[in-house]
């Protein structure tokens, strides 16, 4: 069974003043539409020592685009909190359980359902945004190429962002711009509802799905899927460790 099952516990958690994700709230005006990518770095989370109950706090990475010129802007909070934690035990594995359900944007809390799409670690981050060659005589750093996390390459600043020899987006000032894409074998899916608007994928390949860099980690559940919402990350060996600066792709669900 997916969800806080796997950690044998019950998954009820009471928030104060707080809006049910996927209803309106009459403290905000921007509507964020499903399907959205919300791409944002974490702090530090441990099974050994988060404590259920406790807040998590993330930041949105790139600026997002909504609708009608709207925009979430870089640096925006995104909040969540620690359903449950498993330490290591003997016979089972560790396991930390969490949920990002309110966005901060000024004076507005807006309450959305998220999921996880993709999660890189801190070296991942890191090494996609340093350029894969160094810089010839001549040559400006910012036009240099880099990787994603995910495999796509970007040509600097401003260039094209490509999958093999597919140009799928265009690099912006603070990360790129593309088309949510689906990579064969995965389960993140691509548009939701034929919306194929550009989307802020930061360090990420437009198709990234699943875990980077965490070599004793996995996604046990993403949150697609009931419990909605509920992201479950499990170590293959020891406990659930993630250093300050990873990397997440969340996505709105509703």
């Amino acid at each position: 069974m997916a969800g806080l099952s796997v950690l044998g516990v019950d998954a009820a958690y009471a928030k104060a003043n707080t809006v049910p994700p996927g209803q309106k709230s009459s403290l905000h005006t921007t509507d964020v539409p499903a399907g959205t990518i919300l791409p944002v770095r974490i702090g530090g989370l441990s099974s050994e020592k988060s404590k259920r109950g406790e807040i998590i706090k993330a930041r949105i990475m790139q600026d997002v685009p909504l609708e009608n010129g709207l925009k979430l802007r870089a640096g925006t909070t995104v909040l969540g909190h620690v359903i449950d934690v498993r330490p290591v035990i003997p016979g089972q594995k560790a396991a930390l359980a969490i949920e990002f359900d309110t966005i901060l944007q000024g004076k507005e809390r807006i309450p959305v359902l998220t999921h996880l799409r993709a999660f890189a670690s801190t070296l991942e981050v890191e090494f996609a945004q340093v350029p894969t060659t160094g810089p010839a005589k001549g040559d400006v750093y910012d036009w240099l190429p880099t990787v994603q996390i995910g495999g796509e390459v970007v040509y600097g600043k401003g260039g094209e962002v490509t999958n093999g020899d597919r140009v799928v987006g265009r690099s912006v000032n603070d990360g790129v711009l593309a088309q949510v894409n689906s990579k064969e074998g995965t389960k993140c899916s691509g548009d939701v509802e034929g919306d194929d608007r550009p989307q802020a994928f930061w360090v990420f390949s437009s198709d990234a799905c699943g875990a980077y860099g965490f070599p004793t980690l996995t996604i046990s559940h993403a949150g697609r899927t009931n419990p909605e919402g509920e992201i479950v990350l499990v170590s293959e060996r020891g406990p659930v460790k993630i250093r300050s600066g990873s990397g997440m792709l969340l996505r709105v669900q509703r």
